[in-house]
């Protein structure tokens, strides 16, 4: 299977694993504002890579890719901020983080090597 796929099913993945730990993020305003942010977030990363995968020309790739790479950057700062304030399951909290940080290496890479 060619890699660009395999990244897209990893982000998609990335992505349906933060619905579910977002089901279990308590429901007060904490919750609800950072569940939303992150669902958000995680879940535009996946769709712009995915948008990636049908562009014409390495300009709009990096442009696309480059989207993934911020929404993966806001997620991770999400993160951080519920493990501050220790909201969400800590051992599937420290699992996304783990993910987060390849993808964004990952994708960082690819800009790069497209420039």
């Amino acid at each position: 299977m060619d890699k660009k796929f395999d990244l897209e099913d990893r982000l998609v993945e990335f992505a349906a694993t933060v619905v579910i730990f977002c089901k279990d993020l308590p429901s007060d305003l904490t919750g609800q504002y950072y569940g939303n942010q992150l669902l958000r977030s995680a879940g535009s990363s996946a769709l712009n890579f995915g948008e990636a995968q049908g562009t014409n020309t390495d300009r709009d790739y990096i442009n696309k890719a480059s989207i993934s790479l911020k929404e993966l950057k806001e997620s991770r700062v999400n993160l951080k901020i519920l493990s501050k304030v220790n909201y969400g399951n800590a051992v599937r909290r420290g699992e996304l983080l783990d993910e987060l940080e390849q993808l964004i290496r990952i994708i960082a890479t690819i800009i790069k090597n497209k420039k």
